[in-house]
């Protein structure tokens, strides 16, 4: 890569997509093998893992148990933030992200080769929620230096637009997981999917780690960075500070991202086992769906960013938050149709339109109100805990609901529970944005 000029006061003036390219495209590589790997396996959490790993379970329970596991990955992504923020705030950005790559490529390839129930007994589903939380800290300490190289490379009037780019690394990530269930599907029809042709797509990711560690190690430090070492200020303890000066900045990041999290785990995990357990359709209906949407997402993520730059990403965020708390309820009504292109229409609108509409511009709004200082580990921080607020959590809650609901509140069909929980979270959000300083357009958040 080319040496990039190092003029520490850039992101007052506008700069050039060809200056911004090598940059965006070192961190928006290192998401989507971040989100590839992880996407792959809440997949099979859905629908692989809980014959493979959890036998002796009824198929709900046994789901459950798979998307409990799932969840380890979530909880284990604040530890990550933790970790890898003191260090990308105290080392630099470069580094961080390079070990935070090989974390999750090695994990994710062990799982690739880890024997089932059968052959370690219980033993097995134990390895697996071991390697899913590592690559869960793996994930926790990817995002922020991610979000930061494009923000700290970036100008201050398309802030939203340059962060936006290592979102896409979330439908791209998701499609290819999605194309690769569906290629080893075919390739290992049956049963064989099931014995060996899981294992194929997690093996394969190491070509994608080796293709992102050759970029990232020819990657510059970020100038604010170099320019707060070449001054000596950085944090000697970036977490204690963050967390000292900067704790309310870092709850309404978990509460804004509440909206956005939960649907967006039922739009893509829970609707797998939902459509073959409550529609009884073919889970190679959703996957293409997936394919569909995450194509149009890699065209909306960066436009509805850009308009949020213009408009401001207070007021762009709250619309969305209001979007996904009404449209909630025509997607469920869409899926139980039945219908097929009804169905790929809800999954377009809902991941294409309602989440890029939240997700693209989410990486600004939460970086920007950190200083550099402390920027990778409060931005890691707000961002990550959502994971164990609204991410993980939502597919066991809206499993437990569809197993439940005629106990919990009869007459009520289990979507509608879903959809008033989904809601919720979604006003939560608007709730929590309400209380945040708008940045847009403006130098993101000074150190103290």
């Amino acid at each position: 890569m080319a040496t990039i000029p190092m003029d520490m006061d850039r992101t007052e003036k506008q700069v050039s997509f060809g200056y911004m390219l090598p940059i965006i495209s070192a961190s928006t590589l290192g998401t989507v093998i971040e989100w590839y790997d992880f996407f792959f396996y809440s997949f099979l959490a859905a629908t692989v893992f809980p014959v493979v790993f959890f036998p002796r379970l009824n198929p709900f329970a046994g789901i459950i148990a798979s998307f409990t596991t799932n969840f380890v990955g979530f909880a284990a992504r604040p530890l990550g933030a933790a970790f890898f923020g003191w260090f990308g705030d105290r080392t630099g950005r470069k580094s961080t992200l390079v070990t935070t790559l090989l974390l999750i490529g090695i994990s994710t390839m062990l799982m690739g080769v880890l024997p089932g129930y059968a052959t370690l007994g219980i033993v097995a589903p134990i390895l697996l929620a071991a390697l899913r939380f590592m690559q869960g800290v793996g994930v926790g300490g990817e995002w922020g230096g991610s979000v930061l190289l494009a923000l700290e490379y970036g100008d201050n009037r398309h802030r939203g637009f340059w962060t936006s780019w290592p979102q896409l690394g979330v439908p791209i990530g998701l499609a290819l997981a999605a194309l690769s269930v569906l290629l080893f599907q075919n390739l290992y029809p049956g049963v064989a999917f099931q014995s060996v042709g899981w294992r194929m797509p997690f093996l394969l990711s190491a070509t994608l780690l080796l293709v992102g560690l050759y970029i990232r190690l020819r990657l510059l430090e970020t100038p604010p960075f170099i320019k707060l070492k070449m001054e000596r200020q950085e944090s000697k303890n970036p977490l204690l500070e963050v967390l000292r000066f900067n704790w309310c900045e870092i709850l309404l990041s978990v509460l804004l991202r509440s909206g956005e999290q939960a649907p967006f785990y039922i739009f893509t995990t829970f609707v797998l086992s939902y459509g073959v357990a409550v529609l009884k359709l073919d889970q190679t209906l959703f996957y293409i769906g997936l394919v569909l949407t995450a194509s149009v997402s890699i065209i909306s993520m960066p436009t509805f960013s850009a308009l949020s730059d213009r408009v401001g990403r207070k007021r762009w965020y709250l619309c969305g938050t209001l979007v996904m708390a009404v449209f909630v309820f025509p997607y469920f009504l869409l899926l139980n149709t039945a219908n097929p292109l009804l169905i790929i229409l809800a999954l377009i609108l809902s991941l294409g339109i309602c989440h890029a509409w939240l997700y693209g511009p989410q990486a600004a709004l939460i970086a920007e109100r950190f200083g550099t200082r402390i920027r990778y580990t409060g931005a890691s921080l707000g961002y990550q805990l959502a994971s164990i607020t609204a991410g993980g959590p939502a597919p066991i809650v809206a499993t437990y609901l569809l197993a439940n609901h005629t106990h919990l509140v009869p007459g009520i069909p289990a979507s509608m529970l879903i959809a008033i929980y989904l809601a919720g979270m979604s006003l939560v959000s608007l709730f929590a944005v309400l209380f945040l300083k708008e940045y847009s357009g403006k130098a993101p958040a000074q150190d103290r």
